[in-house]
């Protein structure tokens, strides 16, 4: 270990250890396997790793979370070793299920919830291959001096739920959700009471000069209400570390306000933007040539997965928040809907609550209130006596259509979980699974459609919480959230201040708080599609042991907080990071893909692949090409109207 790792803290033993109860000894090399297992082999996991008992509890698990070790094995045997022998299969049980729903995420949950209103006397088995429910709404919990913190290792949030259908409306309702809460349990005001603004941190490693220029770009407009920028356009990029021509260049993206595409009319406007990439529009229409202003701006499309020269002008724009509209002679975009509508840890309380509505026994009390501090008994999710089962840790091998001798339809779901194969028999089948893994569980579906299926490739994401043990250095630097250029991480922010139930955010800079970054892997420059890029982030992610990442958090908070008096040796309390290396659905780029006027025209991948198959119907939120919460229920809502 370097000397320089010993001051960042590498040497801590707790951000490596798996704060998992009655496991919290283990070694590190035991809990995080190298990158080659993490990769491809399987990992060196201890027996009673995962034995589901009063003492298991999947939240405070630290380390490498989300697409954890241990929860693709045997996907990616299937997948990409063609593995179909698992060994002698036992049958899971003498009951023939009513369904069987793949994938345990907000899709296969809520897809239980509405066949079980529909059939309140069904019995229904969810399997999941991860060691918690939920998908990618996940939560994280850290415990410091007996303060529990609670953050989100996925899914954020219900964005713009007033557009809500009322088939989510009516199931958020039967949840308990009353979004008018958010209106006071998400403090508003926080940031700027708090005097935080935004910021811009360049590192000295990739810009040769460590500076931070309190300035918004827009990337947090409508996304976290800081205070707004003190300095001027031109104060801001003359603070930035890049060429003299690029300053001026940088400049005039920011204050021009002439159209710059006169020639273009009207509705074609739009249609214009929607087709070139951000780069181009900024080179063709803005003259910007300098290397170091793509550089700022490479990787600030964030959540699209791509670079600039690979996301649509419109929406790096209107949904990104780069600059550059007020050149393109549309009118001024209106505000969205108030980014407010989180839970504490994200969607993870809705995924809680339709877990608790389905089987009580695993959670005291009704309310959404109560179930910010529940602590779920996982033990009571699989009992055998139970009419609704969700088990963990199994993954799915094949889902095949059978018939009795009777002549009556029936479904076969084999899985494997802890090196067993077994197999389960339903009257039906709802893969609520990603949409990509669908082939090789059903070969025997037509081609047509497998390969509308495989088109689906997720947005690989890293969502790392990290717990600091309070943010004085936020409060000093007057920044709340900051973006990154070049930095392995291209944010970090204080988590949004929601107090929901019994739990409180934050009330001073002197308390523990959790700090939230991403990283969207991406190739930029290689003339590359968007999904050949996902492709090779998932491979990046996979690869990447936890101790590179952790170094990268503990140097890049360094580097943006040191000015503040901060010490990432005795400052990080615990680093939880969120490896999805299956992340958002894949909507379609314009860029790359054939772009239909109707979002449900028939001719796309979607439509064509979430056809049912016999008594195997489809949901999850890739069979609406939406990444969203209310795609994910809607989607769950027709796929058991389809197993009539």
């Amino acid at each position: 270990m370097k000397k320089s790792d010993q001051s960042l803290g590498m040497n801590r033993p707790i951000t490596r250890r798996d704060l998992l109860h009655g496991v919290a000894g283990l070694t590190t090399a035991t809990l995080f396997p190298n990158a080659a297992a993490g990769w491809g082999e399987k990992p060196d996991v201890p027996k009673g790793y995962d034995l589901i008992d009063a003492t298991y509890y999947p939240p405070k698990r630290s380390g490498l979370r989300g697409n954890h070790n241990g929860s693709f094995d045997v996907s990616h045997g299937l997948a990409r070793k063609g593995q179909t022998d698992w060994g002698p299969v036992q049958s899971a049980s003498n009951r023939v299920y009513d369904l069987v729903v793949v994938g345990g995420g907000i899709s296969g949950l809520s897809a239980a919830y509405f066949y079980r209103k529909k059939y309140p006397k069904s019995t229904i088995l969810i399997l999941d291959n991860h060691d918690d429910f939920g998908g990618h709404a996940k939560r994280n919990e850290f415990d410091i001096g007996g303060q529990t913190l609670i953050g989100y290792g996925g899914a954020q949030t219900m964005q713009e739920p007033s557009d809500y259908s009322p088939i989510v409306k009516q199931l958020l309702g039967e949840l308990g959700v009353n979004l008018k809460v958010f209106d006071t349990a998400y403090d508003q005001d926080f940031f700027k009471k708090n005097k935080l603004r935004a910021a811009i941190h360049f590192s000295s490693e990739y810009w040769g000069e460590r500076k931070t220029v309190s300035y918004d770009l827009g990337i947090f407009d409508d996304y976290i209400p800081v205070l707004p920028s003190k300095l001027s356009d031109k104060q801001a990029v003359d603070q930035m570390p890049i060429s003299a021509e690029a300053k001026k260049q940088f400049l005039r993206l920011l204050t021009t306000k002439e159209d710059q595409i006169p020639h273009i009319k009207g509705d074609d406007k739009w249609e214009y933007l929607y087709r070139i990439s951000y780069q181009d529009f900024l080179t063709k229409h803005l003259n910007i040539t300098e290397s170091d202003v793509f550089k700022v701006l490479q990787d600030l499309s964030i959540d699209s997965g791509v670079g600039i020269d690979s996301v649509n002008t419109f929406s790096a724009m209107s949904y990104g928040g780069l600059p550059g509209w007020s050149a393109t002679g549309l009118p001024k975009q209106e505000s969205d809907e108030a980014y407010i509508h989180h839970f504490p840890d994200g969607n993870a309380s809705i995924a809680r609550q339709l877990v608790r509505h389905l089987i009580p026994e695993v959670a005291r009390g009704k309310s959404m209130e109560s179930l910010i501090n529940a602590r779920f008994d996982y033990s009571k999710l699989d009992r055998t006596e139970s009419s609704i089962q969700v088990r963990l840790n199994s993954t799915v091998t094949n889902v095949r259509n059978t018939q009795t001798e009777s002549g009556k339809q029936q479904v076969i779901v084999s899985y494997v979980q802890n090196d067993q194969a077994y197999e389960v028999t339903a009257e039906g089948s709802i893969l609520a699974c990603n949409s990509s893994i669908i082939p090789y569980l059903c070969p025997e579906m037509p081609e047509t459609q497998r390969e509308a299926l495989a088109f689906q490739t997720k947005v690989p994401i890293l969502y790392t919480s990290v717990a600091l043990r309070n943010w004085k250095a936020w409060k000093k630097l007057e920044i709340g959230a900051v973006i990154c250029p070049g930095s392995y991480h291209i944010n970090a922010m204080i988590d949004f201040p929601v107090s929901f139930g019994d739990y409180s955010f934050t009330a001073n800079e002197n308390e523990p708080v959790i700090v939230h970054m991403e990283r969207f892997p991406h190739r930029y420059g290689e003339s590359l599609s968007a999904q050949q890029q996902y492709r090779l982030g998932r491979y990046e992610l996979l690869a990447t042991p936890f101790e590179v990442i952790e170094r990268n958090v503990r140097d890049q908070l360094q580097s943006i907080l040191g000015d503040g008096g901060f010490d990432a040796a005795e400052d990080i309390i615990g680093i939880t990071v969120n490896r999805w290396s299956h992340g958002y659905s894949y909507w379609y780029n314009p860029l790359f893909d054939t772009i239909y006027e109707n979002d449900q025209d028939s001719r796309y991948p979607h439509m064509i692949g979430r056809k049912p198959f016999g008594r195997i119907v489809i949901a999850n939120s890739d069979s609406a090409a939406s990444a969203l919460l209310d795609a994910a229920v809607e989607q769950a809502y027709r796929a058991v109207n389809e197993l009539n």
